[in-house]
């Protein structure tokens, strides 16, 4: 029995010190240099896909967005003019910005090939730095808006067409998708760049944590395309959440994190997104955190914080409960092999935010076929 124990605590360890790695990766998302310039994104919100001085001495960068706003700093090193390429951002986003002296900076957009996509030439003035600020359409809007959430698409990838098209087709004036993980059968490259290419069918941006099947073929293959596995943001009186648990436990670098981004949301709604439930919902499935006491731990810091809901992924159904008192639900149904049984398949679920009210409405979406 003691050497058990021992075995358990050894594979507790490892998966802890794995979870680091990346959270360590994830600190350094958001800044890159060229030459003499250099640039980061506030709370590194958006994985840097390409910064370069090309040829003719002109700047580019293009960046994954993974919130609705973003707050950058470039640094252009001597460079006047630079293209900005923002992908996965919300249809009619602006860019706006400053000079050193507070002046505005003479921007132009130049692209926008799909509603995800926009692309700006920016003269800077080549003394730096400069700040700009990516600025969704709907930042003081009134009234109802919602959120589309999914996870486990896996061996489906052939088929996420029919949840976006889903996606796509609601009423419900959705703003932006959030995945929880398992985006793709086993995160190779090529893998991950197909569902970025599936993607440019959602007409609105897409933002997601990983899942254990990104770990499949590198740890970090996820985080250069896609960006952080754990971060936080505010849109329109919300907090969104999402923090990796892709090996069955939360990095203790990102359960610091976590603590920060808890007590900035305490006085708004707030809603936490994780691959892995802390605990097993129903204990069919084994699909849990690996240390029991971590998962209760979390939750009841969760719960402490005032968290008005949680959702996971990884088990591949749809469960409705209360993880110490909060709203929980477990949304695995991207297309994954379904669990047997509970006649449950692909399906979505869009959740309502009306200001003024304390609580998210939330409501499924089945997606046909269910069963593939």
């Amino acid at each position: 029995m003691a050497w058990a124990l021992l075995a358990v605590s050894g594979t507790v360890a490892g998966c802890v010190d794995v979870a680091d790695e990346r959270a360590q990766f994830d600190g350094s998302v958001g800044s890159a240099r060229a030459e003499a310039a250099s640039v980061r994104v506030d709370d590194g919100l958006a994985a840097i896909r390409g910064f370069e001085i090309d040829a003719r001495g002109g700047g580019r960068l293009e960046l994954w967005a993974q919130a609705p706003a973003l707050a950058v700093t470039l640094e252009p090193g001597g460079t006047d003019v630079w293209t900005i390429q923002a992908r996965n951002v919300m249809d009619g986003i602006e860019l706006r910005g400053e000079g050193p002296s507070g002046a505005r900076l003479a921007i132009t957009e130049v692209a926008r090939p799909i509603p995800t996509e926009t692309t700006w030439q920016v003269q800077t003035g080549a003394a730096g730095p400069v700040r700009l600020f990516l600025v969704p359409p709907d930042l003081s809007g009134e009234g109802p808006w919602s959120v589309a959430v999914f996870a486990d698409v896996q061996r489906c990838i052939d088929h996420v067409q029919d949840i976006y098209d889903g996606i796509n087709a609601q009423d419900d004036n959705i703003r932006f998708a959030l995945i929880s993980g398992d985006l793709t059968p086993n995160g190779t490259p090529e893998s991950l760049d197909r569902f970025q290419r599936e993607l440019r069918t959602l007409d609105v941006p897409a933002y997601a944590t990983l899942g254990n099947h990104e770990l499949g073929s590198g740890q970090f293959n996820f985080h250069r395309r896609y960006g952080r596995g754990s971060f936080s943001f505010v849109h329109r009186g919300a907090r969104f959440t999402l923090l990796d648990s892709a090996s069955a436990t939360v990095a203790p670098t990102a359960d610091r994190w976590l603590d920060g981004w808890l007590d900035d949301g305490a006085d708004a709604l707030h809603l936490f997104i994780t691959h892995i439930p802390p605990l097993d919902p129903d204990g069919t499935r084994n699909g849990g955190f690996a240390s029991r006491a971590e998962g209760h731990r979390l939750v009841a810091k969760l719960a402490r914080h005032g968290v008005d809901m949680t959702i996971y992924g990884h088990v591949h159904t749809f469960e409705s409960f209360r993880n110490a008192g909060i709203k929980a639900y477990v949304s695995g149904g991207g297309g994954a092999i379904p669990q047997r049984l509970d006649g449950i398949g692909r399906h979505f679920l869009v959740l309502t935010v009306t200001p003024g009210e304390e609580s998210f409405s939330v409501r499924k979406v089945r997606v046909f076929p269910e069963f593939l």
